[in-house]
């Protein structure tokens, strides 16, 4: 079985400069949960991981991400899809922590967990802290033009990550798919 690590906010769905807080702002990208489901239909197990500081700020509790979560994991299984694991490291920009993207923590402690070397798996995020993340363990850093895709794109990406228009897109060329 294959694997593949999402961030979570730009990537699955639409971000906010405010921080997605409660379940009734959390809102897919348009094709992302079916592209999910294709991926978990072609034998990939798919994994979050996402940096929510949102709780070190004090913008909502470990509840209120669970509750997201369930409503993100409800919505992508009525179209047959589902995330295996979800990582997030609840620390701010400020707390020096190796579980917050970009350093590579949340994703050693995810290669520690499921007894596997991360090196060429694909990694899909929108932020620079992303594909930094995902170089650190020798993943496949792969940027999408949504969230803040563009910006970071404008703003320069590392040598060697490969960039897709979307979510859809980027499973696309995984599968071999032209439509």
């Amino acid at each position: 079985m294959s694997l593949i690590i999402l961030d979570r906010d730009g990537v699955i769905n639409h971000d906010s400069a405010d921080f997605i807080k409660s379940p009734a702002e959390w809102e897919p990208i348009e094709g992302s949960l079916e592209a999910i489901t294709r991926l978990n239909h072609a034998g990939y197990r798919v994994v979050v991981i996402t940096n929510q500081s949102g709780i070190a700020r004090g913008l909502f509790d470990v509840d209120t991400l669970t509750n997201i979560h369930r409503k993100m994991r409800r919505m992508l299984a009525q179209v047959g899809g589902k995330i295996e694991a979800i990582l997030y490291c609840p620390h701010g920009p400020d707390d020096n922590c190796s579980c917050r993207k970009p350093q590579g923590g949340a994703y050693t402690e995810l290669a520690h967990r499921l007894r596997i070397d991360l090196s060429n798996i694909p990694a899909v995020g929108d932020s620079l802290r992303d594909l930094q993340a995902a170089q650190a363990v020798g993943a496949k850093a792969i940027l999408v033009k949504t969230g803040k895709g563009i910006k970071t794109l404008e703003k320069g990406i590392p040598n060697g990550v490969t960039v897709f228009d979307d979510l859809a897109a980027v499973v696309d060329n995984l599968l071999g798919d032209t439509a």
